[in-house]
């Protein structure tokens, strides 16, 4: 404000005195005209320059704020499309890849696809997997592809792992335990300062779920750690960093990108589109 306020002071300085100014350091008239014209443009420049940063800033948070989130939500906008074309052409190219390793909800086959960065820890997660079962139950022509992010340490890496693992044994059986991890309290009741014995008694809750989902828990332990399991969330990691995912839920439908707990009637939208 005050560079602003000595430029505004130095152009007005400059408008008033030019013509002694001129008549200082000029001897013949064209000079004197053509220099005065000439510092007269300057003063205008500087003074123009002043008053804009002066008034602009006050007209837009004061007067007319509205501009202000127009431009941000335009900004927005541009953004979110251009992170809409690196999903589109990845998605793309690697089908296949992003839903090899990863537990599917609906139908296997279905045309189209759903991708969801998902923690078990995360409350909003919980609350778009029932939007998510919402959807399913109406319309066979989509499945969901989870993609396991493990973010809150032990309170999401046994989820999933154990929700990865599964498929191993049938994407049928890992779909049962991915609902039954997302729907029920799979957290001890009690606080628990030892990080290593938390861990081990939200196993223990996770291999009471498998075994009632029909899975083989020996098995469903040794896959946790095993290649197939580190794989998979190598790949959740790295989409997320490549599609700049800062938290979850994050959903890939129909190719468009939907961050944040998207209701059912979005979804369904995004999938007729």
């Amino acid at each position: 404000m005050t560079w602003t306020i000595l430029v505004l002071v130095l152009g007005i300085a400059l408008y008033v005195f030019s013509g002694k100014l001129v008549k200082q350091n000029a001897k013949k008239a064209a000079d004197i005209s053509y220099t005065k014209k000439a510092i007269n443009v300057v003063a205008w420049l500087l003074m123009a320059g002043a008053v804009c940063r002066l008034v602009v800033p006050t007209y837009l948070v004061d007067v007319n704020p509205s501009i202000i989130q127009e431009m941000v939500e335009s900004m927005q906008e541009k953004q979110q499309a251009e992170k809409n074309k690196l999903v589109r052409k990845y998605v793309r190219e690697h089908a296949d890849e992003m839903s090899a390793d990863a537990p599917i909800l609906g139908n296997e086959s279905a045309e189209k696809t759903i991708y969801v960065w998902t923690a078990a820890s995360c409350g909003y997660c919980r609350r778009v997997h029932g939007e998510l079962e919402s959807v399913l139950s109406e319309r066979d022509d989509v499945r969901v592809v989870i993609k396991n992010f493990s973010i809150h340490g032990v309170m999401s890496d046994a989820p999933a792992r154990a929700m990865i693992a599964a498929k191993l044994q049938g994407n049928d059986k890992a779909a049962k335990l991915v609902d039954m991890i997302m729907t029920r309290e799979y957290r001890p009741q009690g606080k628990s300062e030892d990080p290593a014995k938390l861990a081990k008694e939200i196993e223990s809750n996770i291999m009471k779920f498998a075994k009632e989902a029909g899975l083989d828990t020996e098995k469903l332990k040794q896959d946790m750690n095993g290649e197939v399991v580190a794989r998979e969330l190598k790949n959740v990691r790295d989409l997320a960093q490549q599609f700049e995912i800062s938290g979850t839920p994050f959903l890939i439908i129909n190719e468009q990108a939907f961050p944040g707990a998207v209701p059912a009637s979005q979804i369904k939208a995004a999938l007729d589109k």
